[in-house]
């Protein structure tokens, strides 16, 4: 059923951007018919048809989620982009900013005044401020606090005192605490009172008098055992707790392991001081894996899908500049081999074999690697056991497929020790490649950074290099 729900959900959004799309695209087309006649009152016709196709537009675009939206603009060019942006209703400017990427965010933020920009922050919650300030104008920033409430903007200046992989700046304040002393009864007819719960609400924090968490009350719990019963008898006193100092990652773990909805924050006295909730944990994951994706293509930011050519050529030139130093270095390798590649021309046929090889072994490993760095699985006690493993595995793979490109290399040049060269050079290198693609993401990580960050391309390098000494060495020593 969740999958038919995805499936369709998938669906109906992208179906609602062929529809902006075609209402955009019907318009531009209109209203150039229309320019291009000769009538009366021309401005006065002109002014009347793009009103009306910009209503009908707008109309669309009010009937969909501030998601949907986002998801529109992220899909469009700049120009139709801020044409949509400009058709929605102020009042969803917030949400929306919210749920686009940062680099569109950056886009549409630049053409929103401070008085906008205040007025769209400050219909957010707490926690989505928080969110929102870093990517705002400093004066933007000073305005918005001081339109804020004093408990809100504490709040707001608490969460962005934390650093952006801790749980406390993904902290939210809104939730509901109730005593442990008082009954079932007492406790329905407070959150009747309330009327309305906080999203995402599945459990109720249980504090004493100071604030300290004693337990938590599922909901299910409070619905299912007698009236009378007081909250201390049937409340959870061992949850899962975190800290505003922990790692965000952690807690993102924590939350797949336990299969959580909620979660208490609380302070180094116990003192309840907030929650974390699966949605802000899911934005954080797709963050992760995208920040990922980004690292390992050599991209240092996010990058707009329609971005300037200037601005997009920039953020590509680090790594370009990486793989260019990369390449140089494995072309003068081979660069010494020359006089062998000479007088025997097959070497330079098969020895892409043997690097590509290695390149592809190397980047299985290192990325089982960084998969068990990111989740935490890999420590002291078994790191030196995977590596054994993965060696095992090149040794195994380098002997099976080394020995066919030994007999395809023999069955090619009728060359019997350009064959064993061939397998040798393919058994050695895949073990090289167990051993890159295992320390290069290790390395990196203790190098306090993403091991995700450089650990394919540090890999490659590595087993193209190692792949063409090995090969053309061998070669040399064997052959010539």
């Amino acid at each position: 059923m969740s999958d038919l729900n995805e499936e369709s959900s998938k669906e109906h959004v992208e179906d609602s951007l062929k529809q902006v799309v075609d209402l955009i695209a019907r318009q531009k087309l209109v209203e150039s018919l229309v320019h291009s006649q000769d009538m009366p009152r021309h401005e006065l016709v002109e002014a009347l048809v793009h009103k009306q196709n910009l209503a009908e537009l707008q109309k669309k675009l009010d009937e969909l989620h501030p998601a949907d939206v986002a998801y529109v603009l992220e899909a469009l060019p700049l120009d139709d982009r801020l044409l949509v942006w400009d058709l929605v209703k102020a009042e969803r400017d917030g949400d929306i900013l919210i749920e686009v990427s940062d680099a569109v965010r950056e886009s549409l933020i630049a053409t929103m005044d401070n008085r906008e920009l205040v007025a769209a922050a400050a219909s957010l919650d707490t926690d989505e401020i928080a969110d929102l300030a870093p990517d705002l104008p400093k004066d933007v920033v000073q305005e918005l606090m001081k339109s804020l409430d004093e408990q809100k903007r504490a709040q707001v200046e608490s969460s962005l005192s934390y650093d952006e992989d801790s749980v406390g700046a993904l902290m939210d304040y809104d939730f509901v605490t109730i005593r442990a002393d008082v009954t079932i009864e007492t406790a329905l007819r407070y959150l009747r009172i309330l009327g309305e719960l906080p999203p995402h609400t599945d459990k109720l924090f249980v504090v004493d008098k100071d604030k300290r968490l004693t337990g938590v009350l599922p909901l299910k719990r409070l619905l299912v055992h007698d009236p009378e019963a007081h909250i201390a008898a049937i409340m959870v006193d061992d949850p899962v707790v975190f800290h505003p100092s922990d790692s965000a990652s952690d807690a993102a773990q924590a939350f797949e392991r336990y299969d959580l909805v909620t979660a208490p924050i609380l302070d180094p006295q116990n003192r309840l001081v907030g929650r974390l909730t699966v949605d802000v944990v899911l934005d954080y994951i797709r963050a992760e894996a995208q920040e990922d994706m980004l690292s390992m293509a050599g991209l240092r930011e996010e990058e707009d899908l329609f971005a300037t050519v200037w601005r997009a050529a920039k953020n590509r030139w680090l790594w370009l500049a990486v793989n260019l130093c990369t390449a140089l270095i494995a072309s003068r390798v081979v660069g010494a081999f020359e006089g062998s590649i000479e007088k025997l021309a097959a070497l330079a046929a098969l020895m892409p074999i043997v690097a590509g090889m290695g390149g592809n072994s190397g980047n299985q490993t290192s990325t089982l690697v960084v998969r068990g760095l990111a989740l935490g699985l890999i420590n002291k006690e078994n790191a030196r056991r995977l590596l054994g493993k993965e060696l095992g595995i090149s040794l195994l793979n380098g002997a099976v497929w080394g020995s066919v490109m030994g007999i395809v290399a023999y069955l090619l040049y009728q060359n019997v020790a350009l064959g064993g060269v061939m397998a040798a050079a393919m058994l050695l290198n895949l073990l090289v490649a167990a051993l890159a693609g295992y320390f290069a993401p290790t390395i990196i990580a203790r190098l306090g950074r993403d091991p995700a960050f450089g650990s394919a391309v540090l890999t490659t390098f590595i087993t193209d290099s190692m792949g063409f000494f090995i090969f053309l060495g061998l070669a040399t020593v064997v052959l010539l």
